[in-house]
């Protein structure tokens, strides 16, 4: 079975960066010009995950805005001619189909993953991390889901 989905843990508190965290999450601080966790959905989507899952709290509402659609923002960058930040802003958008559940109390990451069991149904899933951030010249991703393909079981 194709792996389509993928679980995204992001509700802890992020007190290993802190003070940088207090106000925004671990997750959502920039990395040159985009958050840390846009470059992991990219990842999840370029080894052709269609469905990402947040698994949420209550501090991390910017986290489903920045993949939410903005119009407000979308008409302002229509205005200024600003094409390829509209361009840029509707591929994030796009690029999947993002869904969120939260976890009520920190019960770590087992716990988190287990929010996101009637979203995930009996599918095979991807559990990837909002702050563990690699840059392989070969992505281990894809060889993961051939090695689940190819044996099955969890990888």
């Amino acid at each position: 079975m194709r792996i389509r989905k993928a679980v995204l843990p992001v509700a802890g508190l992020g007190t290993r960066v802190l003070p940088a965290s207090k106000v925004i999450p671990k997750e959502m601080l920039p990395l040159v010009d985009k958050p840390t966790l846009q470059y992991i959905v990219e990842e999840a989507v370029a080894a052709g995950v269609e469905e990402i899952i947040f698994v949420t709290s209550r501090s991390k509402r910017s986290i489903e805005d920045h993949f939410d659609i903005f119009p407000e923002m979308e008409q302002a960058l229509e205005r200024k001619g600003k094409q390829k930040e509209l361009e840029e802003l509707r591929h994030v958008q796009s690029m999947a189909t993002y869904l969120s559940v939260r976890q009520s109390e920190p019960h770590g990451l087992g716990h988190a993953v287990l929010c996101a069991k009637a979203l995930v149904g009996d599918e095979p899933f991807i559990v990837m991390l909002g702050d563990d951030l690699v840059a392989p010249e070969t992505p281990c991703l894809p060889r993961m889901i051939e090695i689940y393909e190819q044996y099955g079981g969890s990888v």
